[in-house]
């Protein structure tokens, strides 16, 4: 799932330092006073010159709303700081904890906001849905030539592209210690079948009682989300995106033979009572650890992996070196099946726009370039675009460095999280349940399968 805690917060992990009010209008030179639409224009100089497809529309303001709070929106704002202040554009920006409960009432209520950052395509097609959902101009729509055409796709509601990809989260990521892998002699595995013989050979040396793996699906009324990122993992990983695809509509179903066999794979990865939970407890105490606290039992050699996406860099100490050869790192999770290339799952959100005043498209036509996404990383570390366009260079953390590779890799098969993708009613609703019931009471794989099945919206 995209959304945790307090359905979001699994995206709002990064915690990015503070950022400081900049005086840009010194930076940035017009030479007339601006005016209200391409013809009258001001001509922008100095910094703000590249900003001139933007500029006629100084003096106006547009509304902006989200779930994405301080710190994080303090450095979203400063990302579009000099293209305010260059083009008189003022973006208002709104962030809320309830911002997914909120945005319907809003819309339906006629309090509706300029733009919404919307992290589920789910959601997305709910307020498309409302009528009130404005299609992106054409050069936005010709600024998504820098993604994977699946993102656009993402973007989309019955095939019409109504908002673009913003920021970027890699799911398929396992943690582990560099400096007690070299100790031990472990190489990281290539293929999955490296991974499990890996896993097996550390849970029969047995050192000071670790084991292979831990984790914990734990997170307040979130429960379960970890435990719905394994099975996807699993299912791209097996099955391809095909299968996947036809999964996430229920043409395939939890209870078809492919997703079977899926979940099949992860009891034996995340059920294994020789392979986990280390430091912590049995196959149950992973329904009871948050998802937090899993990965601690790494620092202590009690446990040596720990399967989690890119944002849980925010949940080591401060202190820990991240890095190949430190205290924590993270490779790619190797495909089930070789014949999958390269499986990639991540997360992300979108800017749909409800209005078409000519200054809300010029921040959408702004806000879908790789200039944007460039401003933003250099700005906030932590923060990934797949934007295919942005120098990767800009990236100094190594896992948004080792994210942003994935995510670009144009030879990919990258998958959005299927949990997000399903009707809520499942994929954040019965799916997060009976995982958790699968883990905390060893329900059956045919239980637990009927059970979601049954929740799928007629």
């Amino acid at each position: 799932m995209n959304i945790r805690l307090n359905v979001r917060l699994r995206n709002r992990l990064l915690v990015v330092p503070a950022v400081l009010g900049l005086s840009l209008a010194a930076a940035c030179s017009n030479s007339s006073s601006g005016g209200g639409g391409s013809t009258g224009a001001a001509t922008l100089s100095g910094s703000c010159a590249k900003y001139q497809p933007y500029a006629g529309h100084a003096g106006t303001k547009v509304t902006m709303f989200a779930s994405i709070l301080s710190p994080e929106s303090d450095s979203l704002e400063k990302s579009w700081a000099e293209f305010s202040s260059c083009t008189g554009i003022k973006i208002s920006y709104e962030g809320s904890n309830d911002f997914e409960s909120q945005l319907p009432v809003r819309v339906g209520g006629g309090n509706v906001p300029d733009f919404a950052i919307i992290p589920q395509p789910g959601l997305l097609a709910q307020m498309v849905k409302t009528g009130k959902v404005v299609k992106p101009p054409a050069q936005t729509v010709a600024n998504e030539n820098q993604w994977n055409p699946v993102w656009k796709s993402y973007g989309s509601v019955n095939g019409t592209f109504y908002a673009a990809p913003m920021s970027a989260n890699m799911k398929s990521l396992v943690w582990y210690s560099p400096k007690a892998f070299t100790q031990a002699g472990y190489q990281v595995p290539k293929t999955w079948a490296d991974l499990m013989a890996l896993s097996d050979k550390i849970a029969k040396a047995g050192a000071n009682g670790g084991k292979p793996w831990c984790g914990g699906i734990g997170s307040g009324t979130a429960t379960g989300w970890p435990a719905t990122d394994w099975l996807e993992e699993v299912v791209l990983g097996s099955q391809g995106g095909d299968v996947y695809d036809q999964w996430v509509s229920h043409k395939v179903k939890f209870g078809d033979p492919q997703i079977a066999q899926a979940m099949q794979t992860v009891a034996g990865w995340m059920q294994n009572p020789a392979w986990v939970n280390g430091g912590i407890g049995d196959v149950k105490s992973i329904a009871t650890t948050t998802f937090q606290d899993a990965g601690a039992p790494i620092l202590t050699g009690k446990c040596s992996m720990l399967q989690q996406a890119s944002f849980y860099e925010a949940q080591w100490p401060k202190g820990t070196k991240i890095a190949p050869d430190g205290d924590i790192f993270a490779f790619q999770l190797p495909a089930v099946n070789p014949s999958v290339a390269t499986p990639v799952e991540g997360g992300g959100e979108f800017l749909a726009a409800f209005s078409d005043r000519p200054e809300v498209q010029a921040v959408q036509n702004y806000l879908s370039t790789a200039d944007w996404a460039s401003s933003r990383v250099k700005v906030a570390s932590g923060w990934v675009s797949a934007n295919q366009g942005v120098d990767k260079s800009l990236y100094t953390d190594p896992i948004d460095q080792l994210s942003a590779n994935a995510l670009t890799n144009p030879a990919a098969t990258f998958r959005f999280d299927a949990s997000d993708l399903m009707p809520a009613a499942v994929g954040s609703g019965q799916e997060w349940k009976s995982l958790t019931a699968w883990f905390a009471e060893g329900k059956s794989i045919q239980q637990v399968s009927s059970d979601i099945d049954a929740a799928w919206p007629q």
